[in-house]
């Protein structure tokens, strides 16, 4: 697959007029109640929440970019609140109602974002919808059916999840050989760099200052150490998710993942009236080998997923840039899901691809906080 732009950061920038200039970097060294590392969703909620909460305090961010450069402003754009990892295993180490509680609590984060966005005047193209995982094969049918039992067993009503045939799939979307699909409701698609900026926009309104282009050498008792000077803070918050290992000390902390994207044209009416999507419904698959996908406000499909999942001593790519080999294996799922019948006269082509940075832990369970 041949596309017009590789990198670049992420096409949701290239779809606001391009990337931001940069705010001003920090001028010397200075003292502050909290200073927050990173300035993407992580450190930027924390922000929001704890000058809201504390408005005397007072708090820092630095960043070495500029807000939402990581995966905040190049993912795909799922607000889900979804529970994606074994909650057997969390329940070993807690407690079932601690496990239900902790769900309940993400599931509130799709109404709390929007209602965010609505307060904040942040227009991030969101839009109400499901999430359809869908079966394309026996075991990935097995496999959906068992997240749904596995989901109900867990407290989530219907009003939550479902499980829909094959018919009901195909009148959603038209995807090929399709078997039915696990159903999440209650979601939302956003465009993430919208987001992003605009609650950074939001934070600084609310008193607290981004220096961008500020990076950090170094996270010490009471200290962090950047290229522009030292911030000396009681409460240090290190938000860098993907890009910890840059840090000294914490190279090998988190296990450094990524996955990328490739957004194709705008599709014509034509196809659009055969894929149907007109629910806007986030879409994923069940295989092993996960996907991720979206209709864009435009009439577009970003389409994501791993790819080459990992670079030699957690390295991080470079604005975005991604692997051939990647973006050919995401033509090709896209081209799978929705494969049209020869001849149609409809095509869909790419024109943007780039690559996202994420983080697990090392373990693959969270540790004393969600990522």
């Amino acid at each position: 697959m041949d596309v017009k732009k590789n990198g670049d950061v992420s096409f949701w920038y290239a779809d606001i007029g391009g990337v931001p200039g940069y705010r001003p970097p920090l001028q010397d060294d200075m003292l502050a109640d909290v200073c927050i590392v990173g300035a993407g969703y992580t450190g930027l909620w924390t922000a929001y929440y704890l000058k809201q909460a504390a408005p005397h305090l007072n708090i820092v961010i630095v960043e070495k970019e500029f807000a939402g450069f990581g995966a905040s402003g190049r993912n795909g754009g799922w607000l889900s609140g979804g529970f994606s990892w074994s909650r057997e295993k969390y329940e070993k180490a807690t407690s079932r109602a601690g496990v239900i509680a902790m769900q309940a609590a993400m599931t509130g984060t799709v109404n709390e974002v929007i209602s965010v966005a609505e307060t904040e005047g942040i227009d991030a193209d969101i839009r109400r919808t499901d999430e359809l995982l869908v079966a394309t094969n026996e075991a990935q049918e097995q496999r959906a059916k068992a997240m749904y039992a596995d989901a109900r067993s867990w407290e989530l009503t219907d009003d939550r999840v479902g499980y829909i045939d094959a018919a009901e799939t195909r009148r959603r979307i038209a995807v090929h050989n399709v078997r039915g699909a696990f159903i999440i409701k209650k979601v939302a698609r956003v465009q993430p760099a919208k987001l992003v900026q605009g609650l950074a926009k939001a934070v600084e309104r609310l008193g607290v200052p981004i220096y961008e282009q500020t990076t950090v050498l170094s996270i010490e008792k009471g200290k962090v150490v950047t290229n522009r000077g030292v911030v000396r803070a009681e409460k240090i918050v290190r938000a860098t998710e993907g890009f910890t290992a840059g840090i000294a000390g914490h190279e090998r902390l988190w296990l450094a993942l990524n996955s990328a994207i490739v957004v194709t044209e705008p599709l014509s009416d034509k196809l659009w009236s055969e894929i149907g999507w007109d629910g806007y419904e986030v879409l994923g698959d069940a295989a092993h080998t996960y996907c991720y996908a979206q209709r864009t406000r435009e009439g577009r499909i970003a389409m994501g997923g791993r790819g080459v999942p990992y670079r030699f001593g957690s390295k991080t790519d470079v604005r975005g840039v991604t692997q051939q080999a990647t973006i050919d294996k995401l033509h090709k799922i896209l081209t799978t899901l929705c494969r049209r019948p020869m001849g149609s006269g409809s095509t869909m082509r790419g024109v943007e691809r780039w690559a996202c940075r994420a983080t697990g832990a090392r373990r693959w369970a969270l540790t004393s906080r969600p990522e």
